[in-house]
């Protein structure tokens, strides 16, 4: 007998192993299988188990292949097995929730500290490519996208976005001049202000399509631009990366469980 496994689209889904029983030794005209009743049928599933799979039946079918040498009867044996999402759950789908949440830390981090806010995205980035690593390596090879690998691509996206935060934010140096002044004084602030609106004003490009003073909003030229405070990215992601993905995940589970 040939065996033809078909493997699922996802963690999940349901899984189809084929049986079939050769039907190139005679043709239709020398020999005819036919199925007996109940001649296909499963022992009690007490005596047996499938650690990744539960059980959802079998049927049997009989075909007639046509071809150059003649017809032949092709008999089929299906087994329906749904894999278990436990396993998954534990292995893939919660350390990579518990990655991208831990990725959120570094919005509560001051900005001034670079050293710790590169560290935890630079880890947390590694961390989910492992994790994406380690989870293709218990699933079949296949060509095409997966439930799963839709999901991890996802939150590898996300922890990127966190670290890619922080850098857009030191790219365009948008950060207090160094003073020996002390940060709590008056004149210190003075001073980044100052600053602020020189950078702002004079090249009236503001290096980028954000801006860093209220000053810049007007005049012709920040037509069709968008105005957004960069000392305050940090408060705009903690609202916006945590509400995106808990939306991701409510599309995600409802379409990949119910649809």
């Amino acid at each position: 007998m040939n065996s033809k496994p078909e493997f699922p689209s996802g963690g999940g889904d349901p899984t189809r192993s084929v049986k079939e029983l050769d039907y190139y030794g005679y043709p239709r005209d020398e020999m005819i299988y036919k199925w007996r009743k109940n001649s296909v049928e499963a022992t009690d599933q007490k005596s047996w188990r499938l650690y990744q799979f539960d059980f959802m039946g079998l049927r049997n079918t009989t075909d007639i292949i046509k071809t150059t040498a003649g017809d032949y009867v092709l008999m089929t044996v299906f087994f329906d097995l749904s894999r278990r999402m436990g396993y998954f759950t534990i292995q893939t789908y919660i350390p990579c929730i518990l990655t991208v949440v831990l990725s959120w830390v570094s919005f509560w981090i001051k900005k001034d500290a670079t050293p710790a806010r590169t560290a935890l995205g630079i880890t947390t980035v590694l961390t989910m490519t492992t994790l994406s690593s380690v989870a293709r390596t218990s699933l079949p090879r296949v060509s095409y996208v997966t439930a799963m690998d839709l999901f991890v691509s996802v939150c590898f996206l996300f922890v990127f976005a966190a670290l890619m935060e922080f850098a857009n934010y030191s790219v365009l140096d948008v950060r207090p001049p160094l003073s020996v002044v002390s940060p709590h004084s008056s004149l210190y602030w003075q001073d980044f202000e100052d600053a602020c609106v020189l950078e702002c004003l004079e090249g009236k490009d503001c290096r980028s399509f954000f801006c860093c003073f209220e000053e810049c909003r007007g005049g012709g030229w920040r037509r069709g631009r968008l105005h957004v405070d960069l000392l305050d990215l940090d408060l705009y992601s903690r609202v916006f990366f945590p509400t995106s993905f808990l939306l991701f995940n409510i599309v995600y589970w409802v379409g990949y469980l119910y649809l």
